[in-house]
């Protein structure tokens, strides 16, 4: 196996309420249990001798006989089985196809347990393969020892208050590598065997043993289970195959018992190679997961809407946040806000990128953009009544009257920069869509509300964009008061009703950014070296933002322009249409894999691009 693989050579399966990554070589070498914020078992893509694998790998001469046997030249391909999340990685040997089939079984998603597993079926489709085994958990991040009693079908690893169960079944005997476990087989033409990773806490009760039949049963049930899901997608449009991933993906980063999605299931992993920008992006951004409301409705999945919605008022209920504000910028699936940021240092890194962060210390800051953005989620569908009662509502305006007297502050802006507090044009421009929607919501439904005052403040904030936020110099919206430089978040602007997309001033603002944000077709989130972001190094393109630019187009008319430019973008999907969070020039993925932020952008996209594609021919 290699180590360190690119970051999009991996295939996402999960259980709604935690997740692991398989590369294409068939090496799981990321899994946290019993949620995604835990601490890793297997962490191999941030260290490989320290972090930990899970590995089913394939050993033969290569399937054009060049190179001797147990060469690299094996060759690979994976893919998911159709709108499902069960992962299908196939090795193509000299002697034979072999497969292996990832899945984790969906239980009672809504209620969170400590017991997980994940099934890993070998398949003989073809001649004879031969396959590897080697499970070698690492613990707390690599931090703690660990226990092991093995016997040829089973394996027991013991770590500080969890423990994991190894089931082998078929032909395959474990052998002791220390305290790891490897072992070998060689699979014709139709013959199966598999092995099943449980983790639980230590006080539960080992897993029965299953048999082949029933293991088959487990294959068919979660099968059925992402089947039935993705039948409840409305969505009929030009690019049905990847809307329909990028909602598996973002159901699978959805935990499920609170309805709270994550921003990625992964911490680690650069925005640039080598580089320091490494975030634990395993936790719920009120700004992402809002946001994400819009387009699961969009796609008809009102049920997962709904209970993010109904998460996001126990928080605005739940009174301040440790920062002294109403709300926090992110919190744990569960809702905790604290999320003290450390660092890894016996971690090596991906490809030598730290520190390897975990937490993250951006949790604290005044990012005031997320008051428009939680409001916006709420009034999603058209009656804010629809989930929010009399009590919740009280708690709303008392939120937004808050909002009257605070809107005017310096933040650190969407990015989470760490360079100091700013006056941002797009958090000012989120602060009147808070106010906005709360007016329209007050007014359609007669709830109590100070609609005068309301009125005036985000009178007062719309005006102050349109004079402050705007650069007769650049004839653009810019990032903050204080300079010129472009930002991409302003590309939301159209999205949340703040300006018309045919403004002059935003297809001014538009074709500025396309001069000098835009790289064929891909877009950077601004220039850190003219917006210093205390930050060292440099970044990639931003997918999330290339997406926006895709709906900006298209809602200002720019129609084929979009859609070139969303096909364009859809190359740069990895090989099962996952996105990372940024591209880089050699049009690598880079960031933490797979991001939320990016898949509900595509959907945005796609649905945006798909109406103004029928209005433009009449359909």
């Amino acid at each position: 196996m290699r180590p360190y693989p690119p970051i999009a050579e991996h295939g996402l399966i999960g259980d709604l309420q935690t997740c692991a990554l398989v590369s294409s070589e068939g090496v799981l070498n990321w899994f946290c249990s019993p949620r995604f914020d835990a601490p890793s078992i297997f962490a191999g893509l941030l260290d490989h001798e320290r972090g930990g694998h899970l590995a089913i790998t394939a050993d033969g001469p290569p399937a054009d006989g060049a190179e001797p046997p147990g060469s690299a030249g094996v060759v690979t391909r994976q893919l998911y089985m159709a709108d499902t999340a069960v992962l299908i990685t196939r090795f193509l040997t000299g002697e034979g196809v072999g497969e292996v089939v990832d899945f984790m079984p969906v239980r009672d998603p809504h209620t969170a347990t400590d017991r997980h597993q994940v099934v890993r079926v070998m398949r003989g489709v073809r001649g004879t393969v031969r396959f590897a085994l080697e499970c070698r958990p690492r613990f707390d991040y690599g931090r703690a020892p660990h226990d092991l009693d093995c016997e040829a079908s089973s394996a027991r690893f013991t770590g500080p208050g969890i423990t994991a169960h190894l089931q082998a079944v078929g032909p395959v005997a474990l052998e002791r590598d220390e305290t790891d476990v490897v072992a070998t087989v060689a699979l014709t033409e139709g013959e199966r065997a598999a092995v099943i990773l449980t983790v639980c806490d230590t006080d539960s009760a080992a897993p029965l043993p299953l048999s082949t039949d029933e293991i088959l049963e487990e294959f068919n049930t979660a099968r059925d289970f992402w089947h039935a899901w993705t039948r409840r997608c409305t969505y009929r449009g030009r690019w049905q195959q990847m809307v329909n991933r990028s909602a598996i993906t973002l159901k699978l980063l959805t935990y499920a018992p609170t309805g709270a999605p994550i921003a990625a299931p992964t911490t680690g992993l650069p925005e640039q190679e080598g580089g320091e920008r490494n975030w634990d992006y395993r936790y719920t951004w009120v700004r992402d997961a809002s946001l994400s409301v819009g387009a699961m409705r969009g796609l008809g999945f009102t049920d997962e809407a709904d209970a993010f919605r109904s998460w996001l008022l126990q928080r605005v209920g739940a009174g301040g946040a440790p920062n002294g504000e109403p709300l926090q910028i992110m919190y744990r699936v569960d809702g905790d806000p604290y999320l003290t940021e450390e660092t890894l240092d016996h971690l090596a890194g991906w490809r030598g990128a730290v520190p390897v962060r975990v937490g993250n210390g951006a949790a604290g800051q005044l990012q005031m953009d997320i008051y428009g953005e939680a409001v916006y989620a709420l009034a999603q569908s058209g009656q804010v009544g629809d989930i929010v009662g009399f009590d919740d509502w009280m708690r709303c305006a008392v939120l937004l009257d808050w909002l009257c007297d605070n809107w005017d502050r310096p933040d650190e802006g969407i990015w989470e920069t760490r360079g100091g507090q700013k006056d941002f044009t797009y958090s000012r421009v989120m602060c009147w869509v808070a106010l906005d929607r709360g007016i329209r919501q007050a007014t359609a439904t007669a709830r109590p509300a100070d609609l005068p005052r309301w009125t005036a403040a985000r009178n007062a904030i719309l005006e102050q964009v349109m004079t402050r936020g705007w650069s007769e110099e650049r004839r653009a919206f810019v990032q903050e008061y204080a300079n010129t430089v472009l930002d991409a978040s302003l590309l939301l602007m159209p999205l949340v009703g703040f300006i018309t997309p045919n403004d002059p001033r935003w297809l001014s603002t538009l074709d500025a950014m396309g001069s000098e944000l835009v790289s064929d077709s891909l877009v950077y989130r601004y220039d850190p070296a003219a917006s210093p972001d205390g930050l060292a190094g440099s970044e990639g393109t931003f997918s999330l933002c290339t997406f926006l630019y895709v709906y900006a187009l298209a809602k200002a008319g720019r129609v084929q322009e979009a859609r070139y430019a969303f096909d364009k973008m859809l190359t740069h999907a990895n090989h099962v249409g996952l996105f990372a969070e940024e591209i880089g020039l050699r049009g690598d993925q880079l960031g933490n894999f797979p991001q939320a932020f990016t898949h509900l952008a595509l959907i945005t996209a796609a649905l945006a691009l798909d109406a103004e594609l029928d209005k433009s021919s009449g359909a």
